[in-house]
């Protein structure tokens, strides 16, 4: 079976293939902002040509030829999360209880910085002049106030007088009484056709009406261009002889073009999903020596921060959000892994503020016009011109297509900034670092994890370049780089289940409960469709909290008896919070259902052929500024070609053919039989 990954960045798109074999074919194509389906073309077309460079030049071919069959392929976008980013998204009408019209501005009354008086929000989704109330009220027990046919015939005209491009319906207590939403979207649709229609218990059937409004309204905002995009892509990969085509979604999973297409929010995180779960499949590599893992996926415009759980065979994986996920200002409320994003990729622009400090970030250069020593018109310095400018990268190695990197032009960029242009270029590096730092503090000391218990796995494009620089800085003594890096996120990708989540709200203390009850209550919300199915694997989970908490620690139901949850609970608090107290009563919020098939290898298709030692390697040399501003010289050597058992000692640059490592003084590096590099303090 072959599988292919293809993930598309601001500044790269990357694609994977996996071979029945095992082998592994790669392509690295310049991303294309306006369009990013051309970039993917490019580098899916480029995958039929002959020979195994990183990308092909050219427009996208008008009637390419079909490939060598591809059975599964995977993409993971960014049209979602740009969307909300740009507010390009649909005109959407939403439809709520009246005298609740204003929830989407009241949110819940925190600041959007909580010592900066003069930052706001930013605004909802949906004008308020395009909120209509709807003359009804449901509470927890049953109806207040009866939908009449009137009514829904009033409120179907409003909104087919306001001629929408999509429709956000979320009334209070829908999560338990349903019926009110399911009569005003059956109106709607019948009226508009041709206009999606999101229904917040279809979208969320969870309580807090906050979250699952904004939530609700975010997928009908995204809903017309997300399913646009990938019901375009998906046709198009059908034309290339691509047999299964899937979308990644935020929580690690894939879905089918139609599913994907009606459940666009929970695309937003879909692009930096892919390298989580492909670090996630690191844990075996590393033998008895277990630990969890800090990633930092640092791409192009951005570095995404996440962390995997390595405890045991069911408990590791992607650590996933709890609450709701804030993406460009607005609350998302769906199962999503755990991604801190900041602004500190490549392609971030460094700059000298009005206080007279260096900056990095939050613009960038992007695919276009790219960093300065890109040679396609960028004239301001980045953290790809200041890595070259230190000698970290070489001019000679492309980084896709015909992405030559020119080290006059980087020194020119940086000397805009004034200074010694080796210092500058070491201080964006600082600069970029702190960054990332913070990021990476934010998954694991703000949750209550200690990073200097924990290993390092830098990727992306940039990432294995400041490994050593982020485990400084957070007390790290170990780094894990994995097998082709810069392109890790596709590989991700291919890897990547078919996943359904399933949501449904229920309360109840669980020591009201029993193994019957819940075990009816789970059978409620199983998906008949799936149930039958012996490829697939359905795992139970629930949200519970101590009583008159705010907050939820989502445990694994592997019993539905609650004894068994309430010690699993228990033991979770303790893990999250640091303490729980046993005597309090505990309560059942929401259920969860998530079912898997694997139409991919969870293993990582790497090995070495044979051990080696440095005998065997023959390093060349090269003359590098430290981030401590020292020039030192550095030996190099092929990342991808070094067999098992090397130890490369600091200073020394790891050039592979789609990512650069550095291995600074005071660290050495290990090649294990796996492919996967281990960085130690010396």
């Amino acid at each position: 079976m072959t599988r292919v990954g293809v993930d598309v960045g601001g500044t790269f798109t990357d694609l994977v293939a996996v071979r029945p074999d095992g082998t592994l074919e790669i392509r690295k194509v310049a991303s294309t902002p306006r369009d990013p389906s051309i970039g993917m073309f490019r580098a899916l077309d480029a995958l039929g040509a002959r020979g195994s460079g990183l990308g092909a030049r050219g427009p996208l071919a008008p009637n390419p030829e079909p490939l060598a069959p591809i059975d599964v392929l995977v993409h993971g976008t960014t049209v979602a999360t740009n969307a909300l980013l740009e507010r390009r998204g649909a005109r959407v009408v939403l439809v709520t209880t009246a005298g609740f019209e204003d929830l989407l501005w009241l949110r819940r009354q925190d600041r959007a910085a909580l010592y900066d008086l003069a930052r706001d929000h930013p605004p909802p989704l949906v004008a308020r002049e395009d909120v209509i109330g709807v003359h009804e009220r449901m509470g927890p027990d049953g109806p207040v106030l009866d939908l009449t046919e009137q009514e829904v015939e009033r409120v179907t005209a409003v909104v087919k007088h306001l001629a929408p491009e999509s429709v956000a319906i979320a009334l209070l207590f829908a999560f338990r009484h349903p019926g009110p939403e399911e009569r005003i979207a059956g109106a709607l649709r019948a009226a508009l056709p041709d206009i999606p229609v999101a229904a917040s218990h279809e979208v969320l059937p969870f309580f807090r009406e906050y979250e699952r409004t904004s939530t609700t309204t975010a997928e009908a905002y995204l809903r017309p261009k997300v399913g646009a995009y990938v019901r375009k892509t998906a046709e198009l990969s059908m034309q290339r002889g691509v047999r299964s085509y899937y979308m990644m979604t935020s929580s690690g999973g894939s879905l089918a073009p139609d599913d994907a297409a009606e459940s666009a929010a929970s695309l937003a995180l879909s692009g930096p999903a892919g390298g989580v779960l492909a670090a996630s499949s690191l844990i075996p590599c590393l033998g008895s020596d277990r630990r969890d893992l800090l990633t930092l996926d640092m791409g192009g415009t951005s570095a995404d921060a996440s962390l995997v759980h390595a405890h045991g065979d069911r408990n590791s994986g992607p650590a996933q959000i709890e609450g709701a996920e804030v993406i460009a200002g607005v609350p998302l409320a769906l199962p999503a892994i755990l991604i801190e994003t900041v602004s500190a990729g490549g392609g971030s622009i460094a700059a000298i503020d009005e206080g007279g400090a260096l900056r990095v970030g939050p613009r960038s250069a992007g695919a276009v016009p790219g960093p300065a020593c890109y040679g396609r018109g960028g004239t301001e310095p980045t953290v790809t011109d200041a890595c070259l400018v230190l000698g970290w990268l070489d001019p000679d190695n492309p980084l896709a297509e015909s992405v030559r990197l020119d080290r006059g032009m980087a020194e020119r960029a940086v000397a805009t900034l004034g200074g010694d242009v080796g210092g500058m270029a070491a201080g964006i590096v600082a600069v970029a670092t702190a960054v990332m730092a913070r990021a990476l503090k934010r998954v694991s000391v703000a949750r209550g994890l200690d990073p200097r218990d924990m290993a390092l796995v830098p990727f992306g494009g940039a990432g294995p370049l400041f490994g050593c620089a982020l485990a400084d800085t957070l007390g790290m003594s170990r780094i894990i780089i994995p097998p082709h890096p810069g392109v890790f996120s596709a590989l991700g990708l291919a890897m990547a289940p078919e996943r359904t989540d399933i949501l449904a709200s229920f309360h109840a203390r669980l020591e009201d409960l029993d193994a019957e009850t819940l075990g009816r209550a789970f059978a409620q919300v199983y998906p008949r469709d799936l149930v039958e199915r012996s490829d697939v694997t359905i795992s139970k989970y629930v949200d519970c909290r101590f009583a008159g908490q705010g907050y939820e620690v989502t445990v694994e139901a592997l019993r539905d008896e609650p004894e068994f949850i309430e010690r699993a609970f228990l033991d979770a608090h303790v893990a999250r919070h640091g303490h729980a107290d046993p005597g309090q009563s505990i309560e059942v919020v929401n259920l969860r259902l998530v079912a898997m098939r694997n139409h991919a290898t969870t293993r990582l298709p790497f090995a070495r052929n044979a051990p080696g030692g440095e005998s065997v390697v023959r390093p060349g040399r090269r003359e590098i500024l430290t981030r401590d501003r020292e020039r030192v010289d550095a030996r190099v050597y092929p990342l991808d070609d070094l067999p098992a058992n090397v130890r490369v000692d600091g200073p020394a640059v790891l050039a592979g053919r789609d990512a650069t490592a550095l291995v600074e003084p005071g660290w050495h590096a290990t090649t294990l039989e796996t492919a996967v590099m281990v960085l130690e303090r010396a």
